[in-house]
């Protein structure tokens, strides 16, 4: 029989909405984030070590909210637009802890070291501890793809890095071997910071226009897929108010966050530079190493460690070229963010991690040991306390990514050269 029931008749589909469960993830981030709204406005500071758990824990669950928002935003921004914003709100709590050293430094001497700490600790806790851990989960979960015949024994030993990862690749290639002249010239001048914001700029440009005709739309998961699976308007609202109260906690804990780090250093006898330099880019970067680990939970490894590596080239432009505007606008001199001998040791050790990076994954293919091996020496680092220990890491970073590179030199060329080859151009997908 045919079916003659009009579309008016026809049964209506409710739209989905979001759980109570992901509603109520969200309540617990703003209870979390609450208690520092309150210190804020009162103006309470009862102790450091209680502020920086009160304003740490406020910008880590700030930084969820932004994060879930985010990638739920894809859905309705599309191009070069979303990929500018996206890039600029997921770099947000780091970015805010971070400028405000070096705007601070501008006024107050003591404080220049925190902002090249910051910036160099969580730059290598990406790829030293970032890289390998959803390496070795999608390795791991490949397993349960090779027992059915889905994959080959092999997609357990590599993960393969999407064609499209190259630009990514060569962008951080040409801003690793740019971050040698920093240790050379014993500070980041203003010219510098214009040159690294400029190269962002020209990095968001060629990966719009790669998303625009390369890529397929990703699957969006977790609770971000939530939200992104709520009616349009509802969506949208409760996108912008994530932003909005995200945003708001992470700009006014910023500060006290920061400041209460280096207080409790004191407090508690732990050196201030160790706690600026890996505990509060632990605390920013959380979201986004869950965020990666779920992709690869969910067999995305590729799309996991591609988000990573495009966290390191947002760090190692905008974020390292931000940092002597951010310096000179709080009284600094107009010859930018000096540096002492320490941090031309860390930023030569984290360019040099960087370059090792560049050059496990220049053949678009990660393999176990790699991973292990950047852990392994990511792990080292914090045995070695002292100058020649820091120097002689780096040499070791940097002869091993000699080897490798030797290994993958029909890539190197190919990998630097995709940054300036035409959108179009199939040289970019070989």
């Amino acid at each position: 029989m045919t079916n003659t029931m009009s579309p008016a008749a026809a049964p209506a589909v409710a739209a989905p909405r979001m759980g109570a469960s992901a509603w109520g993830r969200i309540a617990i981030c703003i209870a979390i984030a609450l208690p520092a709204v309150v210190f804020r406005i009162g103006g309470f500071a009862p102790n450091p070590v209680v502020d920086l758990l009160v304003f740490g824990g406020a910008v880590v669950a700030a930084s969820f909210l932004l994060a879930w928002a985010a990638e739920a935003a894809q859905k309705d921004i599309a191009g070069a637009l979303a990929i500018a914003i996206l890039a600029l709100i997921a770099v947000l709590p780091e970015y805010a802890v971070d400028l405000y050293y070096a705007f601070r430094s501008g006024y107050d001497p003591s404080y220049e070291q925190f902002a090249a700490a910051n910036m160099t600790g969580s730059n290598r806790l990406l790829l030293g501890f970032g890289w390998p851990l959803v390496v070795i989960i999608s390795l791991l979960v490949a397993r349960r793809f090779v027992r059915t015949g889905a994959l080959p024994e092999s997609a357990t030993k590599v993960l393969e890095l999407s064609r499209s990862s190259r630009l990514d690749i060569g962008f951080l290639a040409l801003l690793a071997i740019v971050a040698f002249l920093i240790p050379l010239m014993g500070s980041i001048p203003m010219w510098f910071g214009f040159v690294l914001l400029a190269a962002f700029v020209w990095y968001l440009w060629r990966a719009s226009k790669v998303a625009d005709g390369d890529d397929e739309d990703e699957e969006i998961v977790g609770m971000a897929g939530n939200i992104a699976s709520m009616p349009q308007r509802a969506r949208r609202w409760t996108i912008a108010a994530l932003f909005v109260v995200a945003a708001a906690v992470i700009l006014s804990s910023a500060e006290p966050f920061a400041d209460a780090l280096v207080q409790s250093g004191s407090a508690l006898g732990i050196d201030s530079y160790f706690l600026v330099q890996w505990l509060a880019p632990l605390a920013t970067e959380a979201p986004e190493f869950i965020v990666a680990a779920l992709f690869a939970l969910r067999g995305m490894g590729g799309a996991a460690i591609g988000t990573l590596i495009a966290s390191k080239v947002n760090q190692w432009s905008l974020l390292v070229g931000s940092l002597p505007i951010a310096h000179v606008l709080g009284g600094g001199t107009t010859g930018g963010l000096p540096l002492d001998g320490r941090q031309i040791e860390e930023f030569m050790l984290t360019a040099s991690q960087t370059v090792l990076g560049v050059a496990i994954i220049i053949a678009l293919r990660f393999h176990r040991w790699s991973a292990i091996a950047l852990a392994a020496l990511f792990a080292v680092q914090f045995f070695v306390t002292d100058t020649n220990g820091r120097w002689v890491l780096s040499i070791v970073h940097l002869v091993a990514a000699l080897v490798v590179l030797w290994v993958n030199r029909r890539d190197v060329l190919p990998t630097l050269a995709a940054p300036f080859r035409r959108p179009s151009s199939p040289a970019l997908r070989d």
